[in-house]
């Protein structure tokens, strides 16, 4: 098992399917890429997520993936709905809150703060591929497509 000594913090990468302890937190707030595995398993994957100021994730859709995302600091707006085009509801997300988005649900999260918004996502199955690191959201968008 790799565990987080005190005051010694793992380097972020993803540490696959072996049993893996460390601050979140930390982990979290450290990470400056818009897209970082951390941590891919048979049935779950851990990201962690940068978003700069005035930037959001994209709209998008997980057809078979249910996901659990917390903000661990900064500003956002989450946008929901069952169509692509029509996200009518709404929530305002800061530090400490969580966000639970059902398979087959359109969203989006906005970055409304004036830092970048740092938060870590849960997919149930994995979404990504083992190791994925997008430096930006154009880095990602090219790579999904």
């Amino acid at each position: 098992m790799r565990k987080r000594k005190h005051g010694n913090h793992p380097a972020i990468r993803d540490y696959g399917c072996d049993p893996f302890v460390f601050n979140i937190e930390h982990a979290t707030g450290m990470n400056e890429n818009f897209r970082t595995t951390l941590w891919t398993g048979k049935h779950l994957q851990l990201t962690l997520m940068s978003i700069p100021v005035c930037g959001n994730i994209g709209v998008e859709m997980h057809e078979d993936v249910d996901q659990f995302i917390r903000v661990e600091s900064g500003r956002g707006k989450v946008y929901f709905g069952t169509c692509r085009d029509n996200l009518q509801e709404r929530a305002c997300v800061d530090g400490s809150d969580a966000i639970l988005i059902p398979a087959g649900t359109w969203h989006n999260i906005v970055n409304i703060g004036s830092r970048p918004l740092k938060l870590y996502s849960l997919y149930a199955p994995p979404q990504h591929p083992f190791g994925t690191v997008h430096r930006t959201k154009e880095d990602a968008e090219h790579e999904e497509h």
